[in-house]
């Protein structure tokens, strides 16, 4: 979710739903622009028969993902990304990149890596890209060299 542009925040087990003396939490409350709503993992025990119907009555759609259903390579990719969540681009190292691109209009993630000074090169790339400063195709292939990085806009 981390790295979905439609997505515009979410939280984990953020919801309680209840039925009679039963509570059961969601995994994932999802926020776009246009909709909010919940996300569960499809596990052996799965969510109780009542949790759609009480999720769509609060007003929220309710909607079960199967693993095997996620694309492998997007989730590497954010996994890869994800390792550099706690990082934060110095902020001429991202003036730096976004002049560039908007000079360029886009750069490969080699050419992007050496306009970094202050930051390590990959730790800064993934905070923006984390940060949505920045995007790349995800779904393709595994991020390298030649992925092509462009600004974000909105």
């Amino acid at each position: 979710m981390d790295v979905d542009n439609d997505i515009l925040s979410w939280s984990c087990r953020s919801l309680s739903l209840s039925h009679g003396e039963q509570i059961y939490k969601p995994d994932f409350m999802v926020k776009r622009a246009d909709l909010t709503f919940l996300v569960d993992g499809v596990r052996d025990d799965g969510a109780p028969d009542w949790a759609r119907s009480k999720a769509e009555e609060s007003g929220f759609p309710y909607e079960a993902v199967d693993v095997s259903a996620l694309p492998r390579i997007r989730l590497k990719n954010a996994q890869d990304l994800l390792r550099y969540a706690r990082y934060e681009a110095a902020l001429s190292d991202r003036i730096r990149l976004l002049a560039a691109l908007d000079e360029c209009s886009s750069l490969t993630v080699a050419e992007a890596l050496i306009i970094f000074r202050e930051t390590k090169p990959i730790a800064g790339l993934a905070s923006m890209v984390l940060h949505r400063f920045i995007t790349m195709d995800l779904d393709e292939r595994l991020i390298g060299p030649e992925t092509v990085v462009r600004r974000k806009r909105d």
